[in-house]
């Protein structure tokens, strides 16, 4: 049962919206209750209700960043949905690998990637399949709004459970080692990656022309309006020829006319027009 009354969650839902963009449900008191209550027992707070209350008496500061970050979604696992990095190996690599030829150059963006391992998917899929790659410029951004998952992922350690999901074992024995109970991602894999705190809904931290966003299970998160700037700023940061990839759940129809959508095997992205 939650503590919170309906001002205090109608405040919390203000909160993390005007910090994060992300709208939290009405009737999701439960899904508060159960992200805020290690946070509030952390900080010697009653309750989740107390934590709240305690919140609204003080100028947003550390305290507040961190009940929001408790408040966003960290569902990741390895290859998942393993259709976009079918089409990847298949299809959308290789003619990338042709078209940027002269360049020899490859940025591949995953954003809110969370403890990284869709990064790590992305990276373990050029090493495995693409040595022709090794010579060129190569570099797989991995962004999320919260400070605690960049650090998780920039220490490349994931636990049994969790390398379990997704990651088959010959991937799993090539490119991590064990470390206690936990396995560590190697060095040939991480030095691809670079991590970076982000917040899609507010100002974008500099990068490079990208050729594949894969940008999977977000949107759904945000309206209407921020879904359509964030699309908006794909475009910009997007090179000619590049792709988005959506969550299978997700389309830029009635959100932003300037994406055609490609079909692919299995699957589907999206190409700035």
């Amino acid at each position: 049962m939650s503590d919170l009354s309906p001002a205090d969650f109608q405040w919390l839902c203000a909160l993390v919206k005007d910090q994060a963009a992300i709208v939290i449900d009405a009737g999701k008191e439960y899904l508060v209750q159960a992200r805020l209550s290690p946070l509030a027992a952390s900080e010697g707070c009653a309750n989740v209700g107390a934590l709240i209350g305690r919140l609204r008496g003080m100028r947003v500061n550390g305290l507040h960043r961190r009940v929001v970050e408790a408040m966003t979604i960290n569902e990741t696992s390895f290859f998942r949905d393993w259709r976009p990095f079918e089409a990847l190996r298949t299809a959308v690599l290789p003619e990338l690998i042709k078209s940027r030829a002269a360049a020899r150059q490859l940025n591949l963006w995953s954003a809110a990637c969370s403890s990284g391992q869709e990064a790590c998917s992305l990276a373990i899929l050029l090493r495995e399949h693409f040595p022709e790659l090794r010579s060129w410029s190569v570099k797989v951004l991995a962004t999320d709004f919260s400070a605690e998952m960049v650090e998780r992922g920039k220490s490349g350690m994931y636990p049994q459970l969790e390398v379990n999901r997704g990651l088959p074992a010959p991937l799993l024995l090539k490119y991590f080692d064990r470390h206690g109970l936990d396995w560590r991602v190697r060095e040939s894999v991480r030095s691809l990656i670079e991590f970076r705190q982000a917040n899609l809904a507010g100002d974008w931290p500099s990068m490079p022309q990208m050729d594949v966003v894969f940008l999977r299970n977000v949107l759904i998160y945000f309206d209407q309006e921020t879904k359509k700037r964030i699309l908006a700023k794909v475009r910009t940061v997007l090179r000619p020829g590049g792709l988005l990839f959506l969550g299978a759940a997700e389309t830029t129809f009635n959100l932003d006319p300037a994406w055609e959508r490609v079909a692919l095997d299995g699957t589907s992205a999206y190409r700035a027009l």
